[in-house]
């Protein structure tokens, strides 16, 4: 079964996400910075205008790495988010080395539990992307899904990486929704790969502008494209 992830910034963009056929929706803010955590009204809001399952940006800064005193910041606001209407997280976090922090995120994941969560493009921005990926893949608990381009440029300059991780194995192939840049002319050949998850942003707004707002008939194109390719 496919899966097309919308991102949404408000619940205007969550309810033309649902009425397009989006399967889930990412609840983000401030995308000048690539997405940080939104304020719990907002995602209330959201979850008032839609049916779909959300989840959440846990996230406060732009960069990937994080603090102790934003973790705790984040561990509160997992709690408040999830009362708020959040079914899952996103988040993820790097060393100082550019490694994955596995202490951070897992204290992060702990109080996120039972709800699943996607590990975000962190691992695309890691000093070695592949030693990277190996661990993610094995952090457990209720990580279900990584989003990545394959590349920090990217899908256009990834899409081959991702290819190539999804021939891994069935489980590889399941974990990755391929995003960051993803174009129409990917989706085919990442689905022939075995990914079946994809996430859009700028792709479903008219001119592809976070100004604009969500259009449901962009999303709908974007549903019967990975539909068509998943099949």
């Amino acid at each position: 079964m496919s899966l097309l992830e919308v991102i949404a910034l408000t619940a205007d963009d969550a309810r033309a996400a649902q009425d397009g056929g989006a399967d889930r929706i990412e609840v983000v803010a401030d995308m000048a910075a690539d997405g940080l955590t939104p304020d719990p009204d907002v995602v209330e809001a959201i979850r008032e205008a839609t049916s779909l399952p959300l989840r959440v940006m846990l996230r406060a800064n732009a960069g990937f790495r994080t603090t102790g005193a934003e973790l705790d910041r984040l561990r509160h606001a997992a709690g408040t988010l999830a009362r708020a209407g959040a079914d899952g997280f996103v988040l993820g976090f790097l060393d100082p080395l550019g490694h994955v922090d596995v202490a951070a995120t897992g204290k992060l994941a702990a109080v996120a539990d039972p709800l699943p969560w996607t590990f975000h493009r962190a691992v695309d921005h890691a000093a070695d992307p592949a030693q990277a990926w190996d661990a993610v893949r094995h952090l457990g608990g209720g990580l279900d899904t990584v989003l990545t381009a394959g590349s920090p440029r990217g899908v256009d300059t990834g899409v081959d990486v991702l290819v190539r991780r999804a021939a891994e194995d069935r489980d590889s192939a399941r974990m990755i929704m391929a995003g960051g840049g993803l174009r129409r002319k990917h989706v085919a050949l990442l689905a022939a790969a075995g990914v079946t998850a994809f996430h859009v942003g700028t792709a479903v707004r008219p001119d592809g502008g976070w100004d604009a707002p969500v259009d449901p008939a962009l999303v709908g194109d974007w549903r019967s494209l990975v539909a068509a390719a998943a099949g």
